[in-house]
């Protein structure tokens, strides 16, 4: 649960690096949270606004990750918008997110898997 906390922390922070566990945790956390908020919607017959309410409050945090994510394997912020191109930018997405990120420090940070002392 704190992956997603953490997330929620970071709300507007674009820098830095990102891990995959980190990215597919805060996604395995928000996944239950949004079927929630449908059925809440459903059995109070106001779908989908409880829906759309949780999806705009974690809309920048979710940004912000998805950008250190892919900080994380070296690439821009801009690469985000691939996910727009219909029918194959989510896959392609998905796959970006599921890579591993560069070993060393890359132009936007330390590798976030080697502690620091």
């Amino acid at each position: 649960m704190h992956y997603y906390v953490d997330v929620i922390k970071r709300y507007a922070d674009f820098a830095g690096r990102a891990r995959r566990q980190e990215y597919w945790m805060f996604v395995l956390c928000s996944i239950p949270i949004m079927i929630v908020a449908i059925v809440l919607d459903f059995l109070l017959g106001s779908y989908p606004v409880i829906f759309y309410i949780y999806n705009l409050a974690v809309f920048l945090p979710t940004l912000g990750l998805s950008v250190r994510r892919l900080h994380d394997t070296g690439r821009s912020g801009w690469w985000y918008l691939i996910g727009f191109i219909p029918f194959v930018g989510w896959i392609a997405m998905i796959v970006l997110m599921a890579l591993e990120g560069d070993a060393g420090p890359n132009e936007y940070g330390a590798n976030p898997k080697q502690v620091t002392a």
